[in-house]
């Protein structure tokens, strides 16, 4: 079966070539996987609607087959929303949401306030035969009132990890190359464990 992968990074990444989601896109695409990363219009100054805009032109590309997502931080949010709004049509297979912000987080920055999760993301779920998994830590300072697992995992009955150390899953915190995200892109069985 042929697969196609979607790789959506967030708040204020430019895609700079030593961020993990870079070097996840190449990877994949060195063993001839296809693989669309687009650059999100204004990544310092989002607007949701012209995040979805992209988001829905990008989906219609993925074709048939299985349609795999790995969304990272503010676009974790994004997703929600795009599910909300049935842009996921056809829907998804896999997704990988990786650290994303808590509301409290989300609320306090006017840049990114207009992404707030949907008031009930467990409806999100309900027409999309996905199978999500939450990658997320203990320490992330864009989750401030808990962790992603207590936010969204539990919530939404989420398969999730909690990867320790690992910050917001940034560069700074030392996620350039992650060979876990690229072992669970080829196989959905992958454990992250430690990172």
């Amino acid at each position: 079966m042929s697969r196609r992968y979607l790789v959506l990074h967030g708040w204020q990444n430019h895609r700079p070539p030593e961020h993990w989601e870079w070097l996840l896109v190449d990877a994949l695409r060195a063993r001839g996987e296809q693989v669309l990363y687009p650059q999100l219009p204004a990544p310092d100054h989002p607007v949701l609607d012209d995040w979805l805009g992209v988001f829905a032109g990008e989906w219609l590309q993925m074709g048939s087959g299985e349609r795999v997502v790995v969304a990272h931080s503010l676009s974790c949010l994004l997703w929600l929303h795009a599910a909300e709004r049935g842009l996921v049509d056809p829907p998804a297979d896999r997704v990988l949401l990786v650290a994303p912000p808590s509301p409290a987080v989300t609320s306090s920055y006017a840049e990114i306030a207009g992404f707030l999760a949907p008031e009930d993301p467990a409806s999100v779920w309900a027409s999309s035969r996905a199978t999500v998994r939450l990658v997320a830590s203990a320490d992330d300072p864009y989750s401030t009132e808990g962790t992603a697992d207590g936010l969204y995992g539990g919530p939404l009955g989420l398969d999730s990890e909690i990867v320790p150390g690992a910050g917001h899953v940034t560069i700074e915190d030392g996620f350039g190359p992650w060979p876990a995200v690229l072992d669970w892109a080829l196989d959905p069985a992958t454990r992250f464990g430690s990172g």
